[in-house]
């Protein structure tokens, strides 16, 4: 096994495979001090300001003259903001045919198919997440054991929805993120429970987005009720008579175009970018394939590799929202008095990223390589098929949260440093990027991806794997995170604008 990986030909740095001492030969040097596993060694001679390469592009700017064998790291790296020219459509492959692959799910009445058969509460407020905690804490399993194809009652609490503008991007995000969730497919009922006075009215949701109450969607507010105690007995009874209807859900085949995969990262290092991301897309490709869809997120995680994904843009106005995007992202942390580069965070530094432009290159494997089909809003719902992006901050649970929203049935999760992470409705895959840590989190990693660095396995192999796993875990296989438990306090709402 080599001491080192190089991921391209005009590289300017290669990656140490593990530790390596002083004085270790690296091509045509040696390392010029100690290297952690994961870090990067120039293999050239940088003067100040030039640029340094990885995967064939950009990932940053010498700060100092550095020599070859020199580790190449945030002491002596600088980020600067992109400034690409973008091209629209220059990079489309074909689609691979579908084999009409199929998986068990839940084929609801509006054509949409869950992959779990949940009974959620949706708070309009934080006021009202005590009552939605207490409703939903009342079905314990022994309640719920005669009710088995009924996967749980789940509250989705969060911390705002008053203390807001009553229009604009941060409540327009919120009613989108509500919307979303009512009207999951992974959700065979629905109950929305409000205080009754705060700026995100329930009946405001109904009306803009045209949600009729019955038998499996109802709605309660607190003060209407009168009090707390009345609003959780008043909840469980309307959860009692959804249970025997939500019941009678059962699973069906399923083709897999019907699948809507969140692609998510997480605690990266530097092999996110050369294991698992890169057998995410591999899996994301073969979805597209049958039709399906997968939904990239996280846009100050692609800032600096925006430009390979305009260029696989399906139309001129898909890459130009993608830019966009990006432009927003730029105000945004400028009139905030922050930097693109705040993110990577201490723990991606530590696993070998340097700036946010390294990180990004690597992220955005997780998209694949088919064409980019949509490009939607935080919490929009996504209707194009194949390959789209949603904007969202890098926050995972804020992130996840509004994928979900836009109609993911499906999580998977790339992470190299271990991320704890799970979701509901839509169950969580979660993929090891190295064998060392997937040894050290067993109970918690679902693939180990480190296999194609130790392991002699093919990124054609993992991505297969992973693909195969989508279809069991959408047709009832529990996932990792999912057996224990982990989902209930990840619904993370997007918070833009301002609290008043």
């Amino acid at each position: 096994m080599p001491d080192t990986i190089r991921l391209d030909a005009a590289d300017t740095v290669v990656t140490a495979i593990r530790a390596l001492e002083a004085g270790h030969p690296v091509e045509d040097t040696a390392t010029t001090g100690l290297i952690p596993s994961g870090h990067k060694i120039a293999t050239r001679a940088h003067r100040s300001g030039e640029p340094i390469r990885k995967y064939a592009q950009i990932i940053g700017y010498a700060a100092t003259d550095i020599a070859p064998g020199d580790h190449v790291h945030t002491h002596n790296v600088e980020f600067r903001n992109t400034d690409a020219d973008y091209e629209f459509g220059t990079d489309l492959r074909p689609v691979a045919p579908a084999s009409g692959d199929t998986f068990m799910g839940y084929q609801r009445e509006n054509g949409k198919v869950g992959t779990r058969n949940y009974i959620a509460i949706v708070t309009s407020v934080n006021c009202s997440a005590t009552a939605a905690r207490q409703i939903a804490a009342h079905f314990t399993a022994e309640r719920l054991a005669a009710y088995p194809n009924v996967d749980g009652v789940v509250a989705f609490v969060h911390g705002t929805g008053c203390g807001m503008a009553g229009d604009g991007e941060g409540f327009e995000a919120l009613q989108r993120v509500m919307w979303g969730y009512a009207k999951h497919p992974n959700h065979a009922g629905v109950l929305m429970v409000g205080l009754g006075c705060e700026m995100n009215q329930i009946d405001w949701l109904l009306d803009a987005y045209g949600l009729k109450q019955g038998p499996l969607f109802q709605t309660m507010n607190i003060q209407n009720v009168a009090g707390l105690r009345r609003t959780i007995e008043m909840g469980i009874a309307k959860v009692e008579a959804m249970l025997p209807l939500a019941n009678a859900a059962t699973r069906t085949p399923c083709p897999a175009s019907a699948l809507k995969v969140a692609l998510q990262c997480g605690g990266s290092d530097a092999w996110s970018g050369i294991t698992a991301n890169p057998a995410l897309g591999y899996a994301c490709d073969l979805l597209v394939a049958q039709g399906g869809t997968g939904v990239l997120a996280e846009t100050p995680e692609i800032y600096g590799a925006e430009h390979l994904l305009t260029r696989r843009a399906a139309t001129p106005e898909v890459g130009e929202k993608l830019v966009s995007l990006i432009r927003w992202w730029e105000d945004y942390t400028a009139r905030n008095r922050g930097s693109m580069d705040n993110n990577p965070s201490p723990g991606n530094k530590a696993g070998g990223l340097t700036t946010i432009l390294e990180k990004s290159l690597g992220a955005a494997a997780k998209g694949g390589t088919t064409p980019l089909t949509g490009v939607y809003k935080y919490a929009e719902e996504v209707r194009a098929t194949g390959f789209t992006f949603m904007d969202s901050p890098g926050y995972d649970p804020a992130s996840v949260t509004g994928q979900i929203a836009g109609g993911c049935n499906l999580v998977c999760f790339t992470t190299g440093r271990g991320s704890a992470f799970g979701s509901k409705p839509a169950p969580t895959i979660k993929v090891a990027t190295n064998t060392e840590m997937f040894t050290r989190m067993t109970e918690d990693m679902d693939v180990n991806a480190g296999e194609m660095l130790t392991g002699g396995v093919t990124l054609e192999e993992k991505g297969r794997e992973l693909y195969d796993l989508f279809l069991r875990v959408a047709s009832g296989e529990m996932s990792k995170s999912e057996a224990q438990g982990l989902g209930d306090y990840e619904f993370v709402p997007w918070q833009i604008g301002a609290t008043m």
